[in-house]
């Protein structure tokens, strides 16, 4: 094959041919192909696993693809390694934030591309990154420290990284998982004026009103494979849904709770405090899912860690099934039968490097222990056990948790606190990062487990989500509990009311 071609006929700046790609045990990627026009933004979306962000790091020299051919202006390219697609100019927003957090801000994003004679902090980068920001209408100080950043900030810095590079071909890998209503319209601001520029653009997300809002083009991957692509103003979210999962969903509201009226009180929090969060009390039953609802900073989370004891609070008592407890540190809770769900599965959630089994039994490590060894047939079983019971899809229990895919690390997470048995599970954005195939199987585990007697605390920023599984919602606003609704009597309207009135 002729290994220059004609970009401008062809009107690509980007083609993948036929990629193929296998791991051990994973056949991942089965002679994908797709393009990427100049200017364009192209939406690629799939159930997690169906190999969206496989492809891309094939893309982008993180992996070598075993067969297929890339064109990238029409030359055919080979990018051995993140650092010949960066210097081509194709640059990747992953997901995982790859972030130092001791860097300043101007540091982080031109480290290695310091001017010559001065250090990593001197005022030059400061300038350049000053003006970067000025361009794209970013209010961040380039000398603050990243640790000291929001979450959403920290991911505008990513994507500004990603910009300073003048690259022609840019990749979104679920950017605005983090970030805030005004960030994502900042985030839009920015896309528009790269497309505005000619800069092509892939932009992976499971958010379909993003897709719909953003995209020119949808391009749909399952089980490895391409399934198709479309206009995006010639297809429905139902008919992508679809693609993607080769099924249909229906996730309706939930219209009256399912919790008996004498069902017992297994968790009650009174007047909880804390640097962040303020005079919280509230009850939650056995069976029933808790809604947690409010806007960013409104004190969710900072709640949840205050009754898994992995911060610091200033008042407040706990009571687990009638009896005052003291939680000073996670290890407490889980003693109380209380687990958490973090809504950063990765960070802590999860070993990343150990096998499932391993992560599997982590909150339960001392029932597998068999004098100063590991009982390994024990661990095995257990963990096959829980992979069928909840469906991870894995093809063994062996396999290094970071190879899952973001809805089967959710569901490895919940089964570390099945196994350890706990009755009150914390689930903080168990959703976010997962494809709507995946969302639904949680969905009806979460479900499952309320009608087993479980009782959990869902916190969620989607409110159809909350509409869809919670028997009440407790809302807040300011680190302060504003109300407490009834599903029978929840709709957008009262909720968003109360998540922006500060009222007691």
């Amino acid at each position: 094959m002729d290994k220059m071609k004609n970009a401008e006929d062809s009107g690509f700046v980007l083609e993948m041919m036929g990629i193929d790609k296998r791991f051990q045990g994973v056949h991942a990627l089965k002679g994908c192909s797709l393009n990427l026009k100049p200017g364009e933004v192209l939406a690629l979306v799939g159930e997690n696993g169906a190999g969206k962000s496989t492809i891309m790091k094939v893309l982008t020299g993180i992996y070598s693809a075993d067969a297929g051919d890339i064109y990238y202006f029409g030359r055919k390219s080979v990018f051995k390694a993140p650092r010949d697609a960066q210097q081509a100019g194709i640059s990747i927003v992953h997901q995982e934030m790859n972030l130092m957090n001791h860097l300043t801000v101007a540091q982080n994003i031109y480290i290695g591309r310091e001017s010559a004679g001065f250090f990593l902090n001197d005022a030059g980068i400061n300038k350049k990154t000053e003006d970067l920001f000025n361009r794209l209408n970013v209010s961040i100080n380039p000398r603050d420290r990243v640790m000291n950043l929001t979450v959403g900030k920290q991911q505008i810095v990513e994507i500004a990284k990603a910009i300073s590079y003048d690259s022609k071909v840019i990749v979104f890998d679920e950017p605005t998982a983090t970030l805030t209503d005004a960030e994502i319209d900042t985030l839009f601001a920015i896309i528009a004026e790269l497309r505005d520029k000619g800069v092509g653009m892939i932009y992976i997300s499971h958010r379909m009103d993003e897709i719909k809002r953003i995209s020119d083009r949808v391009t749909v991957m399952r089980d490895g494979e391409v399934v198709g692509t479309r206009n995006t103003n010639e297809i429905e979210i139902d008919e992508i849904i679809q693609m993607m999962i080769g099924r249909h969903t229906y996730e309706e509201p939930k219209t009256a709770s399912q919790v008996p009226e004498d069902a017992p009180v297994v968790l009650r929090v009174d007047n909880l405090g804390s640097k962040d969060v303020s005079g919280v009390s509230f009850e939650l039953r056995r069976g029933e899912i808790l809604g947690f609802a409010g806007l960013m900073g409104a004190g969710r989370t900072e709640v949840a860690r205050l009754i898994f004891g992995a911060d610091p609070r200033t008042g407040g008592e706990v009571y687990v099934n009638g009896k005052k407890v003291h939680i000073k540190s996670p290890s407490d809770a889980v003693k109380h039968g209380i687990g958490y769900l973090s809504e950063d599965r990765k960070r802590y959630g999860l070993a990343l490097g150990l096998r499932l089994a391993d992560n599997a039994v982590l909150a339960a490590l001392e029932q597998y222990v068999s004098g100063p060894f590991l009982n390994e047939p024990k661990i095995k079983n257990v963990s096959k056990e829980y992979v069928d019971k909840i469906s991870i899809k894995t093809p063994s229990v062996d396999q290094t948790a970071k190879n899952l895919s973001g809805g089967n690390q959710q569901k490895l997470v919940i089964a570390k606190w099945l196994i350890r048995n706990c009755d009150i599970l914390i689930f903080d954005e168990p959703t976010r990062g997962i494809d709507v195939g995946a969302k639904s199987e949680i969905y009806k585990l979460m479900n499952s487990l309320a009608k087993a007697g479980k009782s959990i605390i869902m916190i969620s920023s989607e409110l159809p989500e909350l509409f869809r599984m919670s028997d009440r919602i407790l809302v807040m606003c300011e680190g302060r509990h504003t109300a407490t609704i009834r599903i029978e009597e929840a709709d957008q309207h009262s909720v968003m009311r109360y998540a922006t009135q500060k009222v007691v």
